[in-house]
């Protein structure tokens, strides 16, 4: 391939966390740029984490702690405030001894999920996790069970389906003395009414934020953009990434192959 070119050029940081011929192996032996998209995506990253305005906020949510044990492990020493949402709010809450009832938790990590407490809290990193929670005893949309209560009122045959709306107050509030933000997952089951709410109030609030120059934003991940255009505020965060595998493995901390090799 490269024997046909006499530039490389990589505009694709999605891919960058992969190191093939075609992201890595022909800035190795060819003149390497980064080309304008990924110009500004690695700018955007460093204002979100490399070297950012604090104090520095990052929202994390999603189905499960697995999934994103790395990032929450690397981002309680980056971050002031760890504000933790959806499914894995619910393993964290177990590991405090609340009884989430039939909530998607799990069990066998919670401590694991001490164990990041601990560490955000020798780091001066605050987690915020709901106190009052949208549960339902059936998963659809508008159910008759659903109901706003406090976390330690989740009833046996119960479901966390989403976060409270004074939790969600409180957290704007949060927002509103950071001066950096990284988002990567919704807060609850926003594909489902009501269980939308939450991640529509607080993504309102930050882009209210960013667009008034109070609030860098940054944002990324395939649920996480379309949480944010379902609120309808995607064009006003100050950076949206396009990147699921990549913006994951750079909120780990990783060396990213494809962009390392630009850089050497």
């Amino acid at each position: 391939i490269a024997a046909n070119a006499d530039f490389y050029v990589n505009d694709a940081f999605s891919a960058a966390h992969r190191a093939h011929a075609t992201t890595e192996g022909l800035a190795r032996v060819l003149p390497a740029y980064a080309g304008r998209s990924m110009q500004a995506e690695l700018e955007a990253l460093e204002k979100a984490l490399g070297n950012p305005v604090r104090p520095v906020a990052a929202v994390v949510g999603g189905a499960k702690v697995s999934s994103k044990l790395d990032v929450l492990k690397h981002l309680v020493a980056q971050v002031d405030h760890l504000i933790i949402g959806g499914g894995m709010a619910n393993t964290f809450l177990a590991a405090n001894d609340v009884d989430v009832g039939k909530s998607l938790c799990e069990h066998d990590l919670t401590g694991t999920a001490r164990e990041i407490l601990a560490a955000a809290d020798a780091s001066g990193c605050t987690v915020h996790l709901p106190y009052d929670v949208v549960v339902a005893k059936e998963f659809a949309a508008n159910p008759p069970s659903l109901r706003t209560c406090n976390v330690h009122e989740v009833a046996a045959d119960e479901m966390i389906l989403d976060v409270g709306p004074q939790a969600v107050e409180a957290l704007g509030d949060v927002l509103k003395t950071c001066r950096t933000l990284v988002w990567n997952g919704p807060l609850g089951a926003f594909e489902t009414t009501p269980f939308d709410a939450a991640t529509v109030a607080l993504a309102r609030t930050a882009a209210a934020l960013s667009n008034d120059g109070s609030l860098v934003s940054v944002a990324g991940g395939g649920d996480t953009v379309a949480a944010l255009n379902h609120a309808g505020v995607a064009a006003d965060f100050s950076y949206i990434s396009t990147a699921g595998g990549a913006f994951l493995e750079w909120m780990e901390g990783k060396e990213l192959p494809g962009v390392a090799v630009l850089e050497a």
